[in-house]
């Protein structure tokens, strides 16, 4: 390709709507350009690095026995209404009605159409396993869209789900496409690490992220790990080990006590004297459910308690009320539905309808302080009862750094951040019990498929390989996804000889399998340097003063020397550097730090 010739067009300035570097440098190196908030127009130089990705996931997803098909984008509201999450999966679908009014959506994720396809066309336990994968574009309303392609409301993304008969074979297939995964990320010169993670809207007994480590403002993820084993997990499903509060409790009676203008943890601790860890505090919530096919919504006021000193975990307490949505309540909402002014609602004397949940560090509390659901009152001495007692306990904890490692006694939690470019699930029977996906069992019965699902955000890791390769300079592609291999400058286009050799270096990269760019503009070296820098070409050649020698300058984007070279081999020099760095060698291990 000629520069001249080529749509990249570089910009100077960093463009004012970016937050991070990878979305500035994907704007300024002329890879995208927006179209409206989420959306973006791919330019030639992005479409060759998304096609790249997409071909090394699609060759590792063949070679693991995976098979590729094609599902529409436009799917019926009906496969949606039949697993439950038509009304359920909240206001990230993009729902609209055809000329005929019936419902229909841009699909967001496959497994409704996916699990049909299984209930019509696979029969029998000689079918399975199997493992259906596609390339297809999604669609989410963010309802904040930023980060560039990171958070965006229309996306590429490679979506495999696999059908076994029993658990034991999905742990199997788990197993294989996390070692895919892996593979498919070392190629693309990626280093990743395996966090565990929520189910979300997805549903499904355990899952897991992806995530390309970066210490950058772009790493979205906060991701917690042990220092002392390889336990690391997303922070919405971090686990923790609680230690014991370090009071002596009594057997005191309960007491109720004048607290005027007390509302935080913090200032009641300091007014009656106790430790906050003595304190069981409250935090009231409003869960929804949507019912039936048609999503019909039902919501309950739930208070959640657990120890002064800890904070709740929203997600947790979602999981486990199972609940499609939940929200901390507003000041109006705790007052309406309790009957309390906030900072004082407590455990006991609750209204009727009101559901009380506890985090474990409670479970076992007793001659604790908590709300007395009284204006400017609060309670001491206060111990569970039969008459008042959680209805059910479970970790509901935010896990942060520096507290306890849950696997191993005596590690303690750190924190890092990292990108999401791809997640696995365990989706059980969730979907083909739902939707009367069944096959015939070689006893003869008919069982639910046991299925799995797995997620690769193609365009999430084209935007994470330039947000964790750059430096002030620009992107510093990975070569095995870099939009080409090399670039050729003729430092002075006026010479002759020097524009020759710069040509016969381009036709000579052609035949060697190099894709290459030859900058043939009529512009100082100097600007061609910085736009090569800025693009991210993975090796620059020069041609220039030292031809006179035979020898071109040769210069790998990190490197900090340029290195003279023979004219004569130095394409065959970068043919072998590029054999090397696409030979799907493992990447470096991420550092968690």
């Amino acid at each position: 390709m000629r520069m001249s010739r080529l749509l990249a067009p570089t910009l100077r300035e960093v463009p004012g709507d970016a937050e991070i570097a990878s979305h500035q440098l994907l704007l300024r190196a002329g890879f995208i350009r927006r179209v409206s908030p989420g959306v973006y127009n791919f330019l030639p130089l992005m479409e060759r690095v998304v096609r790249k990705v997409a071909q090394i996931v699609r060759e590792e997803m063949d070679r693991s026995g995976a098979q590729e098909v094609r599902m529409p984008i436009l799917c019926p509201a009906d496969l949606w209404q039949q697993s439950g999450r038509w009304g359920a999966y909240g206001k990230e679908m993009f729902r609209l009605k055809n000329r005929h009014e019936r419902d229909e959506l841009l699909g967001p994720t496959h497994e409704e159409v996916v699990t049909a396809i299984a209930r019509e066309e696979v029969r029998s336990y000689r079918q399975l396993p199997l493992n259906l994968y596609q390339i297809q574009t999604k669609f989410r309303d963010e309802i904040r869209p930023r980060f560039g392609l990171l958070r965006g409301r229309e996306f590429l993304m490679k979506d495999a789900y696999s059908f076994h008969v029993d658990t034991a074979d999905l742990e199997r297939e788990y197993a294989a496409m996390c070692d895919t995964y892996t593979s498919i990320f070392n190629r693309c010169g990626l280093a990743t690490r395996a966090v565990e993670s929520d189910v979300g809207a997805i549903g499904g007994s355990a899952a897991h992220e992806f995530m390309v480590i970066v210490d950058t403002p772009g790493g979205e993820c906060d991701i917690l790990y042990s220092d002392a084993c390889d336990y690391a997990a997303n922070v919405e499903r971090a686990e923790t080990r609680v230690a014991l509060p370090t009071y002596t409790p009594t057997d005191a009676a309960r007491e109720k006590v004048h607290t005027p203008a007390i509302r935080t943890v913090a200032e009641q601790a300091a007014m009656l004297g106790i430790p906050v860890d003595q304190i069981v505090k409250t935090v009231v919530t409003l869960a929804t459910w949507f019912d039936g096919p048609e999503g019909k919504p039902r919501h309950q006021a739930v208070v959640a308690v657990l120890r002064g000193d800890l904070k709740l975990n929203l997600v947790k307490l979602q999981n486990h009320l199972g609940c499609h949505e939940l929200r901390t309540a507003s000041d109006e909402e705790v007052l309406s539905h309790t009957g309390v002014v906030p900072g004082f609602v407590g455990p006991f004397d609750l209204p009727r309808g009101v559901l009380l949940v506890g985090d474990r560090s409670v479970e076992t509390m007793r001659d604790f302080s908590t709300g007395a659901s009284e204006k400017d009152m609060h309670y001491i001495h206060a111990s569970w009862s039969d008459a008042c007692r959680p209805a059910s306990v479970a970790d509901l904890v935010q896990a942060e750094a520096g507290m306890p490692c849950p696997r191993t006694p005596g590690g303690t939690l750190r924190a890092t951040k990292g990108i999401e470019v791809g997640n696995t699930f365990k989706l059980g029977t969730k979907y083909s019990k739902a939707m009367g996906a069944t096959f015939t069992t070689a006893e003869g019965g008919e069982e639910p498929f046991v299925m799995g699902c797995y997620g690769i955000g193609v365009t999430r890791t084209a935007q994470a390989a330039a947000e964790a390769c750059h430096d002030a300079n620009g992107i510093a592609w990975p070569v095995a996804i870099a939009p080409y291999h090399l670039v050729i400058i003729p430092a002075n286009p006026k010479d002759e000889a020097v524009v020759a050799a710069a040509e016969q270096l381009y036709a000579q990269a052609a035949k060697a399998g190099i894709e290459a760019v030859i900058d043939d503009r009529d512009e100082r070296a100097g600007v061609k340097f910085k736009d090569a820098d800025l693009i991210g070409f993975p090796y620059r050649i020069t041609v220039g003063k030292a031809l006179a020698e035979g020898k071109v300058e040769f210069k790998p984007r990190l490197a900090s020397e340029v290195a003279t070279l023979p004219v004569d081999s130095v394409i065959d020099h970068v043919a072998g550097l590029v054999r090397e760095a696409t030979s799907g060698a493992p990447a470096p291990a991420p550092v968690l730090a």
